[in-house]
């Protein structure tokens, strides 16, 4: 499950990670915050697996809590791909060979249903809508259904490929048939944030199938 974090815990995180660690005390003297601001921030990111306490013991004295990045933290800090998915994006796309191309997107297009579509195949539409949205929040994606018509409307409220849907659009497409497949349903993207919208909707046909 990826972890979504605002700057400013960002940026606590990277001032921890600069200092190999440490006490509440050596934290505070180098980000400049109080002491209870400090527990807050470590409690939250504690609780959310980015960052690890260790409980030190040394001489007679009373032990002490330093706090360090987790590995997840450490992984959390690392995970900027957007130049790297821009880059390997249009390599694809500059593939002279259409056969080639098309298998390479096809295959990129199931990575993703296994990565999203642990969703059961079986049960009532409504339920495997409601399974998606649940599974794409859970990677850290700001997804809701609503639930005003007869089938619930996947809507994302930001979108999660900007720089690539800007740069190639199909990125939309491709996004489009991932969450069919994921269905076994037809879906249609009939709001999008290329198109100056707040968030991208997809709307979901109970009778076709895919």
């Amino acid at each position: 499950m990826r972890v979504s974090v605002d700057k400013n815990d960002h940026s606590f995180l990277e001032q921890l990670h600069r200092l190999c660690g440490g006490t509440v005390q050596e934290i505070c003297e180098s980000v400049g915050v109080t002491a209870t601001a400090v527990r807050q921030r470590l409690s939250r990111l504690e609780g959310l697996g980015l960052v690890a306490r260790e409980t030190v013991r040394a001489g007679r004295g009373r032990p002490h809590h330093v706090y360090r990045l987790s590995d997840a933290g450490l992984r959390h800090l690392g995970e900027n791909y957007r130049d790297l998915a821009l880059v390997l994006w249009r390599a694809v796309h500059k593939i002279s060979d259409q056969t080639v191309r098309s298998a390479v997107l096809g295959e990129i297009r199931d990575d993703f249903v296994r990565q999203y579509g642990r969703v059961t195949s079986g049960g009532r539409l409504e339920d495997r809508i409601h399974q998606l949205q649940q599974e794409l929040s859970n990677q850290g994606y700001d997804v809701e259904c609503m639930d005003d018509g007869e089938l619930p409307v996947l809507r994302e409220n930001s979108c999660p490929y900007p720089d690539l849907a800007s740069v190639d659009p199909s990125i939309c497409e491709m996004e489009t048939d991932v969450f069919s497949r994921i269905l076994n349903a037809e879906v249609s993207l009939t709001q999008c944030c290329l198109d100056g919208h707040s968030h991208c909707e997809f709307h979901v046909q109970a009778t076709a199938e895919v």
